[in-house]
């Protein structure tokens, strides 16, 4: 198999042998991104130079006889709302279309010690503001699968570069199902992991109390090596847990013997398409062979997920872009009479749709007079459903579900129904209200040849289980081993 289609910890080993070399890797990796990037349109800045450097240092450091990390000299991509020192990042909004960070996230950073190689920045709907990628700023990012699908969002620049094999693994955030959903669609595994787990500093925020990182994979072994890098307690961020983190590694092993994975009957419902459903049922059935045993739950206030989420996501949005307003960085609007016109023109003419419908939803949601009848009765709600979590974990170490209702759709099939692109993250916003962690593993294929995927969860600081679950299902399926054709 070409090294662009190699896991990272396939690659490690040959490095470790000597049989290849990081610069060889590298330039494998840029090599496929000439040849398909103007079919995928996964990426918004390329940084191959320095990507090329940090190879070399690192075969410099194998010839020296040092020990090199795990994720050394491997192509990794960032998606771009994530602060990298130098390197200009939009969050694919023209409001910060020029702004260049004058510091690392602290993820970033954290790779940085790993010496991985950044390919660049990916693409992403506006602001994390989506389910398709077709809210960038820029231009739309195409499912490797079939270009004339979505890749799904608000990561799918992340998602569509590891499906392409324009990276090996990459890094993109979840506020409500932006790293499930993507991964699901393109094919690849992505984890989403306890609010609280991975710094969020550098993180240009939507909604602080639902956004989380995470890594995109080939495998759940590499997920596991990613999740190792950018764990652990940040000073730099307030929400940042003191757990000690674990080497996530340790959970690789083949044994789900009398392990409980509870299917919630509120994601089973009459909504999901026929051949996600069958598909799931499969991967039910692989699990009790293999000595899980499957029980139905109930999660009683699942409904109210997604009305609770578009209340909260946009009030919190709506406080967080307060301070795009041209003053001291990013567009600012020509021809303006006074500040308040500055104001008005440069939001109105810097966001897009979707950005815009989100803060006026948010700023109605907190304006006075309807802060208690909206926002404060979803934030009541949200306990509610933390709580159906924690009543059904007190029975089942993992719940299983599909993590969207359909395969990827068309490029413009929803964008001129909000509703109904809503309804795509009504799988995978419940666990961001929860905090909870979440993971896509490949488990099928549509009818057409599109990917779908299987969204395991488990309890709060629980990856542990999720990474044993995810590798076992690895171990009986070829699912993850499948790549498109471009």
């Amino acid at each position: 198999m070409s090294l662009y289609y190699l896991t990272a910890h396939e690659l490690h080993d040959l490095l470790l042998k000597k049989e290849i070399s990081a610069v060889e890797i590298n330039k494998a990796v840029f090599n496929r991104i000439e040849s398909v990037e103007d079919s995928v349109k996964a990426y918004l800045t390329l940084t191959r130079d320095q990507a090329m450097k940090t190879a070399q240092d690192v075969d410099d450091m194998i010839g020296a006889g040092r020990p090199i990390p795990p994720l050394a000299g491997i192509p990794i991509a960032i998606k771009d709302n994530m602060c990298a020192e130098g390197v200009r990042t939009t969050a694919a909004s023209k409001i910060i279309y020029n702004f260049i960070p004058p510091y690392d996230a602290t993820v970033v950073k954290k790779l940085a010690g790993q010496h991985i190689a950044m390919t660049g920045k990916t693409n992403l709907d506006e602001f994390a503001m989506g389910s398709s990628t077709e809210n960038s700023g820029f231009f739309a990012t195409h499912n490797p699968w079939d270009l004339g699908c979505v890749p799904g969002g608000s990561s799918g620049g992340s998602a569509a570069a590891v499906a392409a094999g324009e990276a090996v693994c990459a890094l993109g955030s979840d506020t409500g199902g932006s790293i499930r959903q993507p991964a699901a669609f393109c094919g690849v595994v992505g984890i989403k992991p306890t609010y609280g787990a991975v710094s969020r500093y550098g993180l240009i925020a939507f909604a602080s109390s639902l956004d989380q990182i995470g890594p995109f994979t080939r495998d759940v072994t590499d997920c596991a090596l990613m999740l190792n890098a950018i764990c652990g307690h940040d000073p730099l961020d307030s929400t940042s847990s003191m757990y000690e983190v674990p080497d996530f590694r340790r959970c690789l092993v083949h044994d789900i013997k009398g392990l409980k994975i509870g299917v919630p009957r509120e994601y089973m419902s009459e909504g999901i398409d026929a051949e996600v459903r069958q598909v799931i049922e499969k991967a039910m059935a692989i699990f009790e062979l293999n000595g899980a045993s499957i029980e139905e739950t109930s999660l009683p206030n699942l409904g109210s997920s997604l009305p609770v989420y578009y209340l909260i996501a946009p009030a919190e949005a709506s406080s967080n872009l307060a301070r795009y307003d041209g003053v001291r960085y990013g567009f600012r609007s020509e021809g303006v009479q006074d500040v308040v016109d500055m104001f008005m023109k440069t939001r109105s003419q810097g966001f897009g749709a979707e950005v815009k419908r989100r803060i006026i939803l948010g700023t109605y949601a907190l304006s006075a007079g309807y802060y208690e009848a909206y926002y404060g009765k979803a934030s009541q709600v949200r306990t509610l459903i933390m709580e159906d979590f924690k009543k059904a974990f007190e029975t089942c170490h993992v719940l299983l579900a599909p993590v969207a209702p359909t395969p990827a759709f068309k490029i413009g099939e929803n964008t001129d129904d909000p509703l109904t692109m809503y309804l795509s993250d009504i799988f995978t916003i419940p666990a961001n209200l929860a905090g909870i962690p979440g993971m896509s593993v490949p488990c099928g294929f549509s009818s057409k040849g599109l990917p779908i995927g299987l969204q395991l969860m488990a309890r709060h600081f629980d990856e542990d289980t999720l990474f044993k679950v995810g590798y076992n299902f690895e171990q009986v399926s070829d699912f993850h081993d499948k790549k498109p054709t471009l």
